[in-house]
Order: C-alpha cells, then sequence, then structure tokens
C-alpha cells in the first residue's frame, strides 16, 4: 500500500500539467491533475509518517489511514473522489495481511460503489465509469480462479483491472458531449487509470506501462491546455468537513442539491461520536459561497471551510485559506 501510494504520488506529480490541461468537465477549470496530486499526496504522507515504528501489517488499516488523511486533505470533485475511493477500498481489506484476488475484487467493488453514491447526481464518462468498468474486471477474473489466493492470480486480475480502466478511460469520449466535442478523454478517467496502474505496478514489482497513455485524444505534451480557450464558469467551489446526525446529512445534502451542482458528501471516519453524530466531507459548486456556508452553519459547526474560485486553478504549493482568510 506505501509502495503503490507513493508510486501513484510520483506519477500524478508528473502528469499533473497534462491531465490539467485536458479538464473541461464538469467545469473547463484545469485543476484535476492538482487536485488528484494533492489529495494522493496527502495519502501518501499519512502512511509514510511512521518513522521508525513497527510495520503496519493489516492492509485494511494502512490504507484506511491513508483515505482518511486523503480525505481532510481532499481537492476538488476529482480528489474528493478519489478519497472516498480509498477509504471504502479499505473496508474488505481490514485485519487481512496481504492482497489476494478476491480482496482486490472486493476493495474495487466497494470502492466504485461508494464513489457513484457520494455524488448526488453522478455522470457515466468520469472517473466513476473507470473504478466501476475495473472492479467488474477485477471480479470477473477473480471468479473464475476458484478462490485462488496464489499472487499469480492477483496478477491477472490487476492485469484484466488496468485494461479495462484503459478501454473505460477510451469509452468516456464518446459518452459526454463536452468531450465528444473537444475530443479529449475525461481527465479524471485517466488519473484513475493511472491511480491503477500504479496499484499494479507497486504488487507485480514491474514498471508502469507508459503505452497505456499512448494515443489517448489530447493526451499529448504538444497539445496545448484545451480549457483555456474555453468561457471561464462563474461560481465557486465550497468544500468542509461537519460532524452532523444521518437525517441533518440528508437535509444538507438536499438543500445543496437545490442551489448548487458537484454535491459530494462522504462520511470521514469509521462511526458517530458520543451524540451520534457523523464527520462529513462536504463539496458542491455554487453561484456564490455565502448562501451555501449559512446553509451548512445552520446544521452544524463546519471545519476548513474552503472557497475557492471555479475559473481559477489553484497552487498546489500554497497553503490553503478558508473563507475567513485563516489558514486551515
Amino acid at each position: 500500500m506505501k509502495r503503490w501510494l507513493g508510486k501513484a504520488e510520483t506519477a500524478l506529480g508528473n502528469h499533473s500539467d497534462r491531465l490539467n490541461a485536458i479538464n473541461i468537465f464538469p467545469v473547463a477549470d484545469g485543476d484535476t491533475g492538482t487536485n488528484l496530486y494533492v489529495t494522493v499526496r496527502a495519502a501518501s504522507r499519512a502512511v509514510s509518517a511512521d518513522g521508525d515504528q513497527p510495520a503496519q501489517m493489516d492492509v485494511g488499516a494502512v490504507l484506511a489511514t491513508a483515505g482518511q488523511a486523503a480525505m481532510e486533505e481532499a481537492r476538488g470533485n476529482s480528489g474528493t473522489l478519489l478519497s472516498v475511493f480509498l477509504t471504502a477500498a479499505a473496508e474488505p481489506l481490514a485485519g487481512h495481511t496481504r492482497l489476494t484476488s478476491t480482496l482486490l475484487a472486493a476493495a474495487l467493488n466497494r470502492a466504485q460503489i461508494r464513489a457513484w453514491s457520494a455524488l448526488s447526481d453522478p455522470v457515466p464518462g468520469t472517473m466513476l465509469s473507470v473504478m466501476e468498468a475495473a472492479a467488474r474486471a477485477a471480479a470477473a477474473v477473480d471468479a473464475g480462479q476458484n478462490g485462488d489466493d496464489s499472487n499469480h492470480a492477483l496478477g491477472l486480475a490487476l492485469d484484466a483491472a488496468v485494461e479495462a480502466a484503459l478501454a473505460a478511460v477510451i469509452h468516456t469520449e464518446d459518452q459526454l458531449a463536452a468531450l465528444t466535442s473537444a475530443h479529449v478523454v475525461d481527465a479524471g478517467g485517466v488519473g484513475m487509470l493511472l491511480i491503477l496502474d500504479c496499484l499494479r505496478s507497486a504488487i507485480l514489482g514491474e514498471e508502469l506501462q507508459s503505452e497505456l497513455l499512448d494515443g489517448l485524444h489530447g493526451y499529448d505534451v504538444s497539445d496545448p491546455h484545451i480549457h483555456t480557450a474555453m468561457p471561464d464558469d462563474d461560481g465557486v467551489e465550497v468544500m468542509c468537513t461537519i460532524s452532523l446526525s444521518p437525517l441533518n446529512a440528508a437535509t444538507l445534502r438536499q438543500r445543496l442539491d437545490e442551489i448548487g451542482e458537484s454535491v459530494i458528501m462522504s462520511q470521514v471516519g469509521s462511526g458517530p461520536d458520543s451524540g451520534g453524530n457523523y464527520r462529513w466531507r462536504v463539496h458542491v459548486h455554487v453561484p456564490e459561497g455565502e448562501p451555501a456556508v449559512e446553509i451548512i452553519r445552520s446544521l452544524g459547526e463546519p471545519a476548513n471551510i474552503s472557497i475557492s474560485e471555479l475559473a481559477l486553478p489553484r497552487d498546489p504549493a500554497a497553503d490553503a485559506v478558508n473563507s475567513s482568510g485563516h489558514e486551515r
């Protein structure tokens, strides 16, 4: 898990500019690569921070730690969905000391289901479709292995997952009108493909398959940043963490759906506090930030509020600043 996340941090860092260049959905703000990189970086650093402490042998526990850190630092739609993916994938792996084909299939399936359900209005042709395709492929291979828990069987499942993810990325161009018009594949989908290939590389001890990216429409270093020719998107992205009861969480999702788009709400942590509330990571695109913040504050006390202009790509090296001007 540590090797995987370390590889993903490096790969997304190397590819962030190209991912940003083709980022035109759901808004053409050119920051998907940056958002994925910052989110994976938080996950990787969380599991690499144990120093000289004994190695954690629970695969699920390691990934859960990474997922929670990613959730707290998630940026944008893509980063938030990736953090949901990581935290959900950790659940079937809890208590296990190694990954098998069956566990991989279970983890990918849990992760894609949770990611689809985190969005109020999930859209095919995005990284969600890539997650789903990888999960289905791994499950199909595992079903034919008759319970084989060997590394060979795991390798076959990983190969199938990455191959299916690539096919899903290519298909994104036909699924979304904005991508079809621009002749590009989905940026978040490509990022997810890279992350899955990093998993394969870390487990099998093989190099990343750079040829996976050959021929992907728009994904060439000679291509300009496609989103720069498009009109700026109005509005802002609001994100925060908040403790709410399940009822209030449902109410918040409904009220944010009424005033905005790209609503994502995902639980942070495994259980309720002493008051029966759960911690949630909240994400929404709205015309203006203050009405959304007022709705959020009417239901609880949010932390780590950030409001970012959708038309302005964010600097990953800059400290995040909340709506009051204070660092997170």
